[in-house]
């Protein structure tokens, strides 16, 4: 579970429903059938008319993978891995990592080695691997775009529900004493729609970029650590290219790795 999405969630209901409070504004105010209609049909219906059916159906599978924390490879476990496979076909040859390719559960991983063990020139490699993580890349892109419009729609929509809740008002003038509780009414589909759009939609975009990025950087990585054990490059050479896509904490922490693995 993203404990990250939840928190962000329940802290942005919690300000505002302390904002309320404070503020000496009800909460009854938020039970309000026509705004609710509005901001979340509304943005449902513009995201329906701006995408194809075939990307708006993917929309609950990636809601799933914000509120799930995806058990990916660490970096340094990959550059440990690509260190023992290098070790092992110097000493075997290359087609000697078949035997290992059990050991490995990614996906990706396991089918790049395959192509490099088939005997595939690197360039052919390097371009079937960048190709499948750019398809994915374009594949993430679009499910975060349903939310990046999403969350432009839902502000105007807003606006619009506030609209009709004063026309609504306006023509009823003549009831004095409910105006003013109608008018408060009518902003009440703004507030949801700015809520939606800034605390829902648009981070929501925001973190399946991130998540993408971040998927994107360890098959990259991989991509390296393949093509070198391809050309036949030394551990000591592919640890160093690895390294470059580890931050400074991690790079530390594989060396304590390294140098407890070393003394045992």
């Amino acid at each position: 579970m993203d404990k990250t999405t939840w928190l962000g969630i329940i802290i942005g209901i919690i300000a505002i429903g302390v904002g309320m409070f404070l503020k000496g504004v009800s909460f009854m105010v938020l039970i309000n059938p026509a705004a609710i209609l509005i901001i979340f049909l509304g943005t449902a219906s513009s995201v329906l008319v701006a995408f194809p059916m075939s990307e708006v159906k993917r929309a609950p599978k990636i809601i799933g993978i914000l509120f799930k924390e995806k058990q990916s490879v660490a970096y340094e476990e990959i550059m440990t891995t690509f260190v023992e496979l290098s070790q092992h076909s110097r000493k075997e040859g290359l087609l000697a990592i078949e035997d290992k390719l059990d050991e490995i559960e990614d996906p990706f991983l396991k089918s790049g080695l395959l192509l490099a063990i088939d005997g595939q020139n690197t360039d052919y490699v390097r371009d079937i691997l960048i190709e499948e993580i750019e398809e994915m890349e374009d594949r993430h892109q679009l499910g975060a775009a349903i939310f990046t419009q999403a969350g432009t729609y839902a502000p105007t929509l807003g606006v619009l529900g506030a609209v009709v809740g004063l026309i609504a008002a306006l023509g009823n003038i003549e009831d004095t004493n409910g105006l003013g509780l109608a008018i408060s009414a009518a902003f009440v589909a703004t507030l949801m729609g700015i809520f939606t759009g800034y605390m829902l939609w648009h981070p929501f975009a925001n973190k399946l970029k991130r998540k993408s990025k971040q998927e994107a950087k360890v098959k990259y990585m991989m991509v390296e650590g393949i093509i070198s054990i391809v050309e036949g490059e030394s551990p000591l050479i592919i640890q160093q290219k690895l390294s470059a896509f580890l931050t400074a904490q991690e790079r530390k922490r594989y060396s304590e790795k390294e140098e407890v693995s070393n003394r045992e």
